[in-house]
């Protein structure tokens, strides 16, 4: 009887031990597990904070997303200029877009609205071509010696889906953009979500000449060739990741960095260029993060 006790006692007692060892990895599988969850959490959803974006390929991070070429000087603000806190906003919008919400909700902010399919209106473009990119192109042109201190580029609709917003609202984005954080970068893609066009959105050296059974053409199979054509002093990039979609705040200087010669000769290849517009207007789209470059 008593060896099958001390048996008995044995098995219990390693059991016992077992179990507490399997309950004390639980408990640091769940802290370590809160601890990952709660650095997540301490990001700010509207303006990432620099430690949580990935390093460019030049070496620092950048929310501006990421390009082949050779290393730049970090953005360094420069002294405060009377209108220095001034913004302007450059829409581009149809006949038959509603613009009332810019007025009615951001009624301290210039808007200056394009028309592209008017050729009658107080802002137009030569051609409605290359979707926003033509307007955004117009706008620096004209006002290239004229410009504020920070500009918002944005299309003419409240509502659209990729709005970073539970409602896709981007007035909420816009009222509680932070003019601190762009004086500071000099330049900031509106979207945050790295959903469609980050980490790597283009491989242009492969996508130009790789293409899937039954794939249709894309921005990304004509960005190399593109590439090569507006910016020829550039090496194409192995890959280029970038949130997507035509809206973006930007410092004054930052656009003078390029002479107005650049913006000429964008804007010509884009009236010049026989690709469709959804493609030319993709490969803007795919490009506006390279002019702090």
């Amino acid at each position: 009887m008593f060896p099958i006790h001390s048996a008995q006692m044995t098995f219990s007692s390693f059991m016992a031990k077992r179990w507490t060892r399997r309950r004390l990895h639980l408990l640091i599988a769940f802290i370590l597990t809160t601890i990952f969850y709660l650095s997540l959490c301490s990001f700010d959803p509207i303006i990432p904070l620099k430690a949580a974006l990935p390093y460019s390929r030049y070496g620092h991070r950048s929310r501006h997303g990421s390009h082949g070429g050779k290393p730049t000087k970090p953005y360094v603000p420069r002294a405060a200029r009377k209108d220095d806190n001034t913004i302007e906003m450059v829409i581009a919008s149809k006949k038959s877009e509603n613009v009332t919400w810019l007025h009615d909700y951001l009624p301290n902010w210039k808007k200056n609205i394009y028309v592209v399919d008017n050729s009658s209106a107080d802002l137009t473009v030569p051609q409605d071509k290359g979707r926003e990119a033509m307007v955004f192109l117009t706008y620096i042109i004209d006002r290239y010696d004229s410009l504020p201190g920070n500009i918002f580029f944005h299309h003419a609709q409240r509502f659209q889906w990729h709005n970073d917003d539970p409602n896709y609202d981007a007035l909420n984005l816009l009222q509680q953009f932070r003019l601190d954080y762009l004086k500071e970068e000099g330049y900031t893609n509106l979207r945050c979500d790295w959903a469609l066009g980050c980490p790597s959105a283009i491989r242009p050296w492969v996508d130009a000449i790789v293409f899937l059974p039954n794939e249709h053409i894309s921005s990304k199979h004509v960005y190399k060739k593109s590439f090569e054509q507006l910016f020829p002093d550039k090496s194409v990039p192995e890959t280029v990741g970038v949130a997507c979609c035509s809206q973006f705040a930007v410092r004054r200087e930052i656009i003078q960095q390029r002479p107005k010669s650049d913006y000429i000769r964008y804007r010509k290849w884009l009236l010049d260029t026989e690709l469709s517009d959804q493609l030319s207007g993709r490969v803007f789209e795919y490009s506006w993060h390279i002019f702090p470059a």
